[in-house]
């Protein structure tokens, strides 16, 4: 068996349906121990962001805990064991993690701003957290695709539908958008369109390009990102993959980005 990780600690972990998040330790020292959860920087940049728990006894375990009023801004947060103030802190390994009340987040109504914390395990084995912060929400409830188009239904979390409501397809880097009228449901908070991909299609000149999906709740509102956040999954872009269509030429995709915002790529066949 091997032995190259045997010396870094697990955590296990468990989020209720308040987005708590309990952190928990083998049997061992608790006083001035702390976890740490630092941000990941994005490439080129460094990252000063972080939050820090105190570890306390538990039923000769020890515990920290992240409550839902500690908020984390967007990213993508690493999680360190710090055994004193002044040692070096040190990446810690997954141990058993709870999510089953993530699961079932879609199902209820989440206040401004949506403040959302999953979970998971890195690629290269460790522990972290992702985290969205957004004033507004448009949860994904389901993508229909057929050979001429994509029909997307979603809910608001945070706002609602007013009059002027609007979905916007922006062609990222290009600047060009396409508006489309959303049918609302009769909670003002549940809607769905549809995007025609010839339609799509035919605003991409030459090469490839991506169009990111909005909502613009009421005529003048910021725009609101279309995206599946309220689940257990922290990364949907390989999980949900839908089928590629090719209209006169070009292939359309929708996906999930690495941050499980909706997005249509459109590239030439061939």
């Amino acid at each position: 068996m091997s032995t190259e990780h045997s010396g870094q600690p697990r955590v296990g972990c468990a989020v209720d349906a308040n987005g708590r998040i309990t952190f928990d330790l083998p049997p061992g020292p608790a006083d001035g121990q702390q976890l740490l959860l630092r941000r990941r920087p994005k490439k080129g940049q460094s990252e000063k962001a972080f939050r820090t728990l105190d570890l306390e006894p538990a039923g000769g375990r020890r515990r920290a805990v992240l409550g839902p009023q500690s908020v984390l801004p967007e990213g993508r947060w690493d999680v360190y064991l710090l055994r004193n103030p002044s040692s070096e802190p040190q990446r810690v390994r997954p141990g058993l993690r709870d999510l089953r009340a993530l699961v079932v987040g879609h199902l209820r109504d989440w206040p401004s701003p949506l403040a959302v914390r999953i979970p998971y395990v890195t690629k290269d084995g460790y522990l972290a957290v992702r985290a969205w912060l957004r004033p507004a929400h448009a949860e994904v409830d389901g993508i229909n695709v057929t050979d001429r188009s994509m029909t997307v239904g979603a809910r608001l979390h945070g706002t609602s539908l007013l009059e002027g409501a609007v979905v916007r397809l922006r062609l990222r880097g290009g600047g060009t958008v396409r508006a489309l009228e959303p049918w609302a449901g009769n909670d003002d908070r549940s809607f769905s369109f549809t995007v025609d991909y010839e339609e799509l299609a035919a605003e991409v000149s030459a090469g490839s390009g991506v169009w990111d999906v909005f909502i613009q709740p009421a005529s003048e509102a910021p725009l609101i990102r279309v995206a599946r956040l309220l689940d257990d999954v922290a990364d949907r872009k390989e999980v949900f993959v839908y089928p590629p269509v090719t209209v006169g030429g070009v292939i359309l995709r929708p996906y999930y980005t690495v941050d499980n915002d909706l997005a249509v790529e459109v590239e030439r066949a061939g």
